[in-house]
């Protein structure tokens, strides 16, 4: 089959600004290649069996040559692969997109263009500046603030643009930003004309300095690419309009610890709320040795009074085996269903059960407390959980009378990571650790002590989910900072928001 190449437009940097149609070129690859100004937070739309390669090209190091970029789009192609070309921002406007087509065109290799937001536009709306406005700006202007230096001229005409009384924005200008704030004044702008210059736009890591032309090289001066440069009366709208910056977790590095498919949970209201994420799963997910006995509890469901259970996850593997014996909620007709939480109650949800009771606490000990005012003597308790967990429920409800069986749903065990990898995700330091259970505490920390990182611990927040989470961290010797009121990952997020919110004195 003839391979084709999809240039991608990846967005100014926030990941979320990824348009649906580039995220399903993403999903459909082969062969992904990326610029250092896509983030790479995107990559997690690719298949994980998909070729990853970085095409290197940062301002100021040693980068791929495009002729190379070029060749390496052609033979991928050639090779019958879909390739994705991501790259930052827009592909047609500064990103070389046209010479990449141009090549590919030239060697007859079938290619998209998929627009991408262009930083031109994100980085001053994220610093609240709009490029237009009705009394101040009428029009825009792109320009590259760096041209090639083997073209024997500009081929920007500074008196034109100087002359403009719209809006400026530069591209690619943070080293010659002096010179551009000078050239603009001799070519007639007003030396008080507002400035700013937005470093990392729309990420948390944005950076804004205002001035005007007469002295903003001096402000700036210590700033590094890659940065968008605004110039016109707009810019003194971001004062009053910044939005992105004051928001409750702007900036916070923040280490999630989930299981990788469960950390969108938590992902993405932190970078909702500014928040840059830090994605290290301590646990991973895997199935029990065995299904037979789960699926023999299953067979015998008529013999059970009462379905307890409290993870999501064991929710997940219950009515996955119930489905794949043949069965259905129907088959749960008559049994009294107990969910830990909220999320463990809407995952019954999803598969057409409600369940009868979810605690106050949402905890274990919370279970049995609910249980209170049922029968229990002679009645049968069906508990699918992890193969290693509290025999809190099971032993209290043994007390009161009950038969409980419980099966293993599923084994929790501590996630792998390459060599480097996570002292790479760790630099620089994280400001907050995040955990949402006992077991991805006790996993992470003996993963960062095995790596000689425990000491990061001792320098950050440690944010726990609930009391017994907290618990386990304080028998480890981290006792947390940030404890949430209710134990869900709103609740977290409500807590980490309290804990970082300016003080009113």
């Amino acid at each position: 089959m003839p391979g084709k190449v999809f240039l991608v437009g990846a967005g100014p940097g926030d990941p979320s600004l990824l348009t649906l149609k580039g995220q399903a070129a993403l999903e459909r690859a082969d062969c992904v290649i990326y610029d250092f100004l896509a983030a790479r937070e995107l990559l997690r739309h690719c298949r994980p069996e998909a070729e990853k390669i970085f095409a290197g090209k940062r301002g100021g190091t040693p980068r791929r040559l495009q002729e190379e970029i070029n060749r390496l789009l052609i033979s991928k192609a050639q090779a019958g692969l879909v390739v994705a070309r991501l790259k930052g921002g827009d592909p047609f406007v500064f990103g070389r997109g046209g010479e990449e087509a141009e090549a590919l065109a030239q060697a007859g290799i079938a290619f998209e263009i998929i627009p991408g937001v262009t930083s031109g536009v994100a980085a001053p709306a994220y610093a609240g500046i709009p490029l237009t406005h009705r009394e101040l700006a009428s029009s825009v202007c792109f320009i590259a603030g760096q041209e090639d230096p083997s073209k024997p001229g500009s081929l920007v005409n500074w008196q034109d643009v100087a002359g403009s009384s719209g809006t400026l924005v530069f591209f690619m200008g943070t080293r010659n930003l002096a010179a551009i704030a000078s050239t603009l004044i001799e070519r007639g702008r007003a030396p008080a004309t507002p400035v700013a210059v937005i470093r990392w736009g729309t990420r948390p890591e944005q950076q804004v300095i205002l001035g005007t032309l007469t002295d903003i090289g001096d402000r700036a001066r210590n700033l590094q690419p890659p940065t968008v440069i605004v110039v016109g009366e707009v810019v003194r709208l971001g004062e009053r309009l910044r939005w992105f910056e004051r928001l409750p977790l702007f900036g916070r590095r923040i280490v999630v610890t989930r299981a990788r498919e469960q950390a969108a949970g938590l992902r993405e209201p932190l970078e909702a709320r500014g928040a840059a994420v830090i994605e290290i799963p301590a646990i991973e997910f895997r199935p029990p040795a065995s299904w037979t006995p789960l699926d023999d509890a299953i067979c015998r469901i008529g013999e059970f009074n009462f379905l307890l259970v409290t993870s999501v996850n064991g929710v997940k593997n219950f009515t996955a085996r119930l489905e794949a014996l043949g069965r259905d909620a129907r088959d749960l007709k008559g049994l009294t269903i107990g969910a830990i939480g909220p999320a463990t109650a809407a995952e019954f949800a999803k598969h057409g059960v409600r369940v009868d009771f979810v605690p106050r606490e949402y905890r274990a000990d919370g279970l049995v407390e609910a249980l209170a005012g049922h029968k229990l003597r002679g009645r049968c308790v069906l508990i699918p959980r992890a193969k290693l967990a509290r025999d809190l429920v099971p032993k209290a409800l043994e007390k009161r009378g009950a038969r409980v069986e419980v099966v293993v749903a599923y084994e929790t065990v501590r996630a792998s990571f390459a060599a480097g990898e996570i002292e790479a995700l760790l630099d620089p330091p994280a400001d907050v650790f995040t955990f949402t259970s006992s077991s991805t505490a006790s996993h992470f920390i003996r993963l960062l002590v095995g790596r000689k990182l425990d000491g990061l611990l001792g320098k950050s927040t440690i944010a726990s989910i609930g009391p017994v989470t907290s618990a386990t961290l304080r028998t480890l010797g981290f006792p947390p900072a940030v404890e949430a009121a209710e134990s869900t990952i709103p609740g977290l997020v409500a807590a980490l928001e309290k804990h970082f919110a300016p003080s009113e004195s």
